[in-house]
């Protein structure tokens, strides 16, 4: 595990599916965490007490990824309540899945605002508060380098977005010795893609190994590339599908 004590965390979409796991994980390595939601309050405050029993800290903040000025004001809320924030997880996202010809403007704008925009906004103001050892974390999609099927080209295209984003920001982030990574995701047992759906069976067809991922372990990946051991690691793609793009 990642030593993260004296650390604080803001990840975006934290009360559900991989960001709670994420959220659960940063906490159990020692970093005091906020976590943003958009309407699953219950489901918030209940990650953040199973945090606080188990002798952490977490703040749940209510954040719509739709609207910039929310997402501004969760990185800085983050720092007045937490008094610093040295990691972000950009992980609150939609899935839009309907064929090109069905697509309308208003699920473009949706996809990309929730998806890409709100993830630049955050990481944007989180750099203003980092220093050296930053961390700037994304969840993309293994949809972002291959996609085995229709229906998902704006999906698709709003995870890929994060790929050029997490590049140009290692950039211009790197000589103050903050990271940019992303973390592609495959088919993961989650309330948004169950591993027993209806279309789980051709998921796992794909798979070098057979099985749905569980939420902890891209929260196990996300932790690695908060800690010290991947201080030199920036710019980077990690995929975890279960070798589905292999």
């Amino acid at each position: 595990m990642a030593d993260l004590s004296g650390k604080v965390a803001l990840v975006t979409g934290g009360s559900r599916g991989i960001g709670a796991a994420i959220t659960r994980r940063l906490a159990a390595d020692g970093a005091a965490v906020a976590l943003t939601y958009a309407r699953a309050t219950e489901e918030a405050r209940a990650v953040a007490a199973g945090i606080a029993s188990n002798g952490g800290s977490a703040v749940p903040l209510a954040a719509d990824n739709r609207d910039p000025a929310a997402v501004e004001a969760a990185v800085e809320q983050t720092v007045a309540e937490l008094g610093r924030l040295d990691i972000l997880v950009n992980n609150a996202g939609i899935f839009v899945a309907k064929p090109l010809q069905e697509l309308t403007l208003r699920d473009f704008e949706e996809s990309i605002a929730i998806n890409l925009r709100a993830a630049f906004i955050a990481s944007q103001a989180a750099a203003r508060h980092m220093g050296d050892g930053g961390r700037i974390i994304s969840i993309g999609s293994s949809f972002a380098q291959r996609v085995p099927g229709p229906g998902v080209s704006l999906y698709a295209l709003s995870k890929a977005g994060i790929i050029g984003m997490t590049k140009g920001m290692a950039r211009d982030l790197g000589s103050r010795g903050i990271t940019v990574n992303v973390v592609h995701p495959g088919s993961t047992d989650t309330d948004m893609n169950p591993a027993d759906s209806r279309d789980a069976d051709l998921q796992r067809a794909r798979m070098a190994i057979p099985r749905f991922g569980d939420p902890r372990d891209v929260a196990g990946l996300v932790a690695w590339l908060a800690g010290a051991e991947a201080r030199s690691v920036t710019g980077a793609e990690f995929t975890i599908d279960g070798g589905a793009n292999t």
